[in-house]
């Protein structure tokens, strides 16, 4: 087993405390980060990408959660993404195995040459089933590392099942979506997605005709059937046509509501509703004195906890113009969940900026005690030569948001 590595004070300290009593309207929740690489390689052919984990309850060491962390080699072509590996800690992180390739998750290569793949992976735990979900968005390349639409409904969504008791993963099978052009381009991409309580799974989609169309992003209700996951309805469709439209939503539930948040190329956008399929219309994410967030062109994420609704983010504005699309640092900040803005004065940095993007990553709560923001540094291009020298190691870190007092939204 692998020994996680700790960062060094000198690069950000180790724990954070802040305390939201100023917030007079929602409750007051104390929270501390403690950053650690888990892994690092940046051997200028490959860098891991996408990490995001989940946790498998009670299938740890002494009764703890074992959490498996879904990644990939980024190939140094753009988005272009060899199979899945794993990581896998039982002691919480203090001792980590991996990465492991997974056979049945790696790419499928037919004779052309064209590799089918699965990147953008978010993993989830499906207590109804006892089964792990990993869900992601089939691509073609090409061997060049080309993402192609060579043939009908060549970008699609795809899962696989881990079932922690045999220790085995199904294949990717494709998410079937009804008939028609809409769907021909079909990614639950890089998406937090929920879990009713009668099993059905929320799954944010960004869609469209073909590749080259603005995309427009829904809410699709599947059910799990055996192995199979199916598709069941779907919710309001947002369109924006402004360059290449609307992409990467991830959802959460708070309090007895549903918060979709939208990555577009030029700023990000946020909405609620009351079922998890039909939602008010969005707007841009703003912090409360009116100003945009500034993140835009790259995800968001949720964090949530059963006193409090997080959003983890890039933005400009933090001495980052050096950077490809300002993807450092990675912060969180506390959203007020009636005016849909971020609390300025709430906001910390989870993830130092380095000389590298940190702008694919995932969030997940671990235990009552703790939630996950897990996400590896990119180093590409001109930031070969200049990200070292500003530490970045190719890092893949987790950042531990510990809470003041458990989370019981978790392991009920």
């Amino acid at each position: 087993m692998r020994s996680a590595i700790v960062l060094a004070l000198s690069i950000i300290p180790a724990l954070v405390s802040r305390s939201w009593a100023e917030e007079p309207k929602l409750a007051p929740l104390d929270f501390e980060i403690k950053l650690e690489a888990i892994h690092e390689h940046n051997d200028g052919k490959f860098l891991w990408f996408h990490p995001r984990a989940a946790a498998i309850p009670s299938y740890g060491k002494d009764g703890a959660p074992a959490v498996i962390m879904t990644l990939q080699k980024h190939l140094h072509v753009s988005d272009y993404y060899s199979g899945i590996s794993v990581m896998r800690t039982d002691d919480l992180g203090k001792t980590w195995s991996g990465p492991t390739a997974i056979p049945e998750l790696d790419w499928v290569r037919e004779p052309s040459g064209i590799a089918v793949a699965v990147a953008d992976v978010t993993p989830g735990w499906h207590a109804p089933s006892g089964k792990l979900i990993a869900i992601g968005a089939q691509v073609r390349y090409s061997p060049k590392g080309e993402q192609l639409e060579d043939k009908a409904r060549s970008n699609q969504t795809s899962y696989a099942l881990f079932d922690p008791k045999q220790n085995r993963w199904t294949k990717w099978r494709v998410l079937e979506m009804p008939e028609g052009t809409k769907f021909n381009f079909a990614r639950s991409a890089c998406a937090q997605w929920i879990v009713e309580p009668d099993g059905s799974l929320l799954l944010p989609f960004y869609f469209g005709p073909n590749d080259s169309t603005p995309w427009s992003v829904t809410v699709v209700r599947c059910r799990l059937e055996g192995n199979q996951l199916k598709y069941v309805e779907h919710g309001t469709e947002f369109k924006l046509d402004v360059q290449r439209g609307l992409v990467e939503p991830s959802i959460v539930h708070f309090q007895d509501r549903y918060y979709l948040t939208i990555r577009n190329d030029v700023k990000g956008y946020v909405t609620v509703g009351n079922d998890g399929l039909n939602f008010e219309p969005m707007k841009p994410w703003k912090f409360e004195d009116g100003r945009e967030l500034g993140s835009y062109n790259t995800q968001q994420h949720w964090l949530t906890h059963s006193d409090g609704l997080y959003l983890v983010y890039t933005r400009r504005g933090a001495d980052n113009d050096h950077l490809f699309r300002h993807r450092a640092p990675l912060f969180m900040a506390r959203v007020d969940p009636n005016k849909l803005h971020v609390l300025r004065d709430s906001e910390q940095i989870l993830v130092p900026e380095r000389g590298a993007t940190l702008g694919n990553f995932g969030a997940s709560a671990i235990t009552p005690g703790e939630s996950w923001v897990t996400v590896a540094e990119g180093i590409f291009g001109k930031a070969q030569e200049t990200a070292p020298k500003r530490g970045a190691t190719g890092a893949v870190f987790v950042a531990r948001v510990i809470w003041s007092r458990p989370n019981r939204r978790v392991g009920r």
